[in-house]
């Protein structure tokens, strides 16, 4: 029971709480009269230590949103988890429409091509991505997403150095279920989802989800015509369950998705530098010059799991997560965004993986953890010609394209195990570790064609010269630690301390020129050992320290987490392209990628979340408000960074995707009305400045932005019937995601061009502000 002074502490921390963030409301009542809205935060399961724990038991700084706060909040896809998750960066990679570029306390990867490991894992319902490509998960049919920060391996199927993202999809109810949901919106945005849940027998369940997401582009391509901007997407999820015995449980699942939409291209940001051309700068950032149309915007991925379940006895349960994925990508990516070909870059991505994860899972009355066993086996190859026209001409060498072809086959296996052991009934102490081998195999093949595009994409280009026949492999080997500490205060709340080490592997540059290769010995050859030292890059390592406070308090009503931590990042793995005057003449003829591990880095930070609720007996009667918050500052700094000349410009570079501040406020009010119930959200979200690449540039560097989202729904007093509004970006803000920079800013304000004779400076944006009607219904 509350008293009057409870009552007024909580009232000052909910008027306090300046950035909320919070779970969905829910009235039903439980039988002591606490309301679900009350108890959301601490009841949240999840599994971020592959068993299921409330949020504050979890010594791991870890966010979660259950399917009914991202409904409420209108989330459409994964990137939008970002608004809601202190310092996480989720955005759409440049030049694409689903391919995912994430970055964790100043962790990532953002090269999607073929040979660079994520350093953000995402994950299927424990089913892990292997590529970025198809990685946009559109949210539908959602229990949950968690957010786990800092390096993930001891606990889960393939170690990932910055993070992971879990996307839990809805399991099968044992009654017939049903659920429509239609959307409509800004931009003729038309949206339906349909999803079914049967049981055929008492033991055996079948389900499936169709989805359709729709919408004109925010720009047009004053060029082709086409609207820029806009979405075609098709997707649907399949799964069955079936009780074996009381305690053997399988679950079968299957997933397609189908993306037409158009071709993402980018905003010029500068006119164009090769007279006689004279185009300036268009008005409307989501609009478009670009002329690469050789081919169709097009991306397909499918993948199946089979998940199997046994309980041996009360202390022992075996589970197994066998799958397979597939996906391909086609794009024209038009670099310079203008109609000539002076840096036009169609590409192709086929990826596929096959992984088996094993888990052996132990609970006794003080002893709780894992053993598991990984391996996953996966192809990636990348192929796309990079056109350059206006310097072939230059050149006496009319339609001048560099091709690349790359493939890097992924073998990787691993043993990993965790445990927790109550020494009191306060006082926890965890010990894990993981040993990961992980072999590339590589072919890199570039070559130089005249007479414009390869046969890849419909052209009759004739081969020159080949810059790179390249075949490489390389074993990388790792043993990463964890520990943690953890003393419960009081029964609900949790301080804890915990060190874990991160390991993401080496590989080989798909997009690297051999006949680029520095000669580093000086004896006038440049010798295979230098040029597989040019082309392969090392595997990069982070020691990770956190100290975490978690609790809860008023039967649920305030719930709380705030943790500092500290990372020494070393060897950082730092992609990059450049381009290549083959022929001395002082013209940049082709290009070459460079990956080098030239950096270490340190960053800390800290980060705090958590809600509040004002339940009935405080204001009027059947009246909820919920506060919710979340913070995030991060401190990130390169301590070194060797550039091509072997200078350290550690001063001169900045943690690429990584604002200082992000924050995140939310307030709820449910009341009942017209006999049902009436959700009002709104919330700001908050991003400091950032950089899109390790070298600040005043054109692509954003400045600090803040996001309002406001959103209304109303339901039928029996929950079946459902109508929403929806307003995103209310104040309409104009922020880059992602951009393309092959030019030099001179002091003087003029530019460089460093591949092509135009220039590259071009930027992609998210999303103007939107308005979406929504009408649901369930059975």
């Amino acid at each position: 029971m509350r008293t009057p002074t409870n009552r007024l502490l909580l009232a000052a921390l909910c008027a306090s709480a300046m950035t909320p963030i919070v779970p969905a409301f829910a009235q039903d009542s439980s039988e002591d009269g606490e309301t679900e809205t009350a108890r959301r935060f601490d009841a949240v399961t999840v599994t971020a230590q592959r068993r299921e724990e409330n949020l504050v038991d979890v010594p791991i700084s870890v966010s979660a949103f259950d399917g009914d706060l991202l409904a409420d909040l209108g989330v459409v896809d994964l990137t939008e988890i970002a608004k809601i998750s202190p310092n996480v960066t989720l955005e759409v990679s440049r030049g694409t429409n689903t391919t995912l570029t994430a970055f964790i306390r100043g962790v990532g990867q953002q090269d999607p091509v073929a040979g660079f490991e994520a350093g953000v894992g995402i994950y299927v319902d424990d089913v892990y991505l292997n590529r970025p490509q198809g990685a946009v998960l559109d949210v539908y049919d959602v229990e949950r997403v968690e957010v786990l920060r800092g390096p993930q391996g001891t606990l889960y199927g393939r170690n990932t150095i910055g993070g992971a993202i879990k996307y839990v999809t809805k399991g099968l109810s044992d009654d017939p279920t049903y659920e429509v949901n239609l959307r409509a919106g800004s931009y003729n945005q038309l949206d339906g989802v349909v999803t079914t849940s049967l049981p055929v027998t008492d033991d055996f369940r079948v389900g499936a989800a169709v989805a359709s997401f729709n919408r004109d582009g925010f720009g047009e391509n004053i060029i082709t015509g086409e609207e820029n901007y806009n979405k075609k997407l098709f997707g649907a999820r399949l799964s069955a369950e079936y009780d074996v015995t009381d305690d053997f449980q399988l679950r079968a699942a299957a997933d397609y998705s189908l993306d037409k939409s158009n071709a993402r291209q980018g905003h010029r940001l500068i006119p164009d530098q090769l007279p006689p051309f004279d185009y300036p700068v268009l008005g409307d950032v989501y609009d478009t010059r670009a002329g690469l149309d050789v081919v169709e915007q097009r991306v397909e991925a499918y993948g199946g799991s089979l998940i199997g379940e046994w309980d041996v006895n009360a202390n022992w349960t075996v589970k197994n997560i066998l799958a397979y994925r597939e996906d391909e990508s086609t794009s024209p990516i038009d670099f310079d965004s203008l109609p000539e070909a002076d840096l036009d870059v169609p590409a192709i991505y086929e990826n596929d993986q096959f992984s088996e994860e094993l888990q052996f899972l132990y609970s006794g009355d003080r002893l709780e953890g894992l053993l598991g066993f990984y391996y996953l086996d996966a192809n990636a190859s990348t192929v796309f010609d990079v056109l350059l026209a206006t310097t072939g001409d230059v050149l006496s060498l009319p339609g001048l394209n560099a091709q690349t072809f790359g493939d890097v086959n992924t073998e990787t296996w691993s043993i990993f195990g965790d445990f927790t052991y109550d020494l009191t009934d306060k006082f926890s102490v965890s010990l894990g570790g993981r040993y990961t081998e992980d072999t590339r195999k590589s072919t890199v093949l570039r070559r130089t064609y005249i007479g414009g595009f390869s046969e890849f994409f419909g052209g009759n280009a004739v081969p020159i010269a080949v810059t790179s026949d390249f075949q490489g492999e390389a074993t990388f080997d790792d043993f990463s630690p964890r520990a943690s500490v953890s003393y419960h205060v009081t029964p609900e709340s949790n301080l804890y301390a915990t060190y874990s080490q991160g390991f993401k592997g080496g590989s080989f540059d798909p997009r690297g020129q051999t006949t680029a290769a520095p000669d580093l010995d000086q004896d006038g050859t440049v010798s295979d050992a230098e040029i597989y030292q040019f082309m392969q890059f090392d595997p990069e390592e982070v020691d990770s320290y956190e100290i975490g406070y978690k609790a809860s308090q008023f039967g649920g009503d305030l719930s709380y987490s705030i943790a500092t931590f500290y990372s020494d990042y070393k060897d950082v793995q730092v992609p990059g392209s450049i381009g290549v005057d083959t022929d001395g003449d002082g013209v940049n003829d082709t290009f070459s990628g460079v990956t080098t591990n030239a950096g270490a880095a340190t960053i800390w930070g800290v980060e705090f979340e958590g809600n509040a609720t004002v339940a009935e007996d405080m204001i009027n009667a059947g009246d909820y408000v919920n506060f919710g918050w979340s913070v995030g500052y991060l401190d990130a700094e390169y301590d070194e960074f060797i550039d091509a000349f072997g200078n350290n410009v550690a001063d001169e570079r900045v943690i690429q995707n990584t604002p200082d501040w992000t924050a995140n406020g939310r307030v709820a009010y449910d009341t009942p009305f017209a006999g049902g119930n009436l959700l009002m959200n709104t919330q700001l979200s908050y991003r400091g400045d950032s950089s899109q690449f390790e070298a600040p540039n005043p054109f692509l560097d954003q400045e600090a932005f803040t996001l309002w989202d406001a959103s209304v729904r109303w339901e039928t007093g029996d929950g079946r019937w459902g109508f929403s509004l929806n307003g995103k970006n209310l104040t309409d803000e104009e922020y880059i995601v992602a951009g393309y920079n092959f030019v030099t800013v001179n002091q003087d304000g003029t530019f460089t061009p460093t591949l092509g004779l135009e220039g590259t400076l071009t930027a992609f944006y998210g999303a103007p502000r939107t308005v979406t009607v929504g009408i649901d219904y369930t059975y």
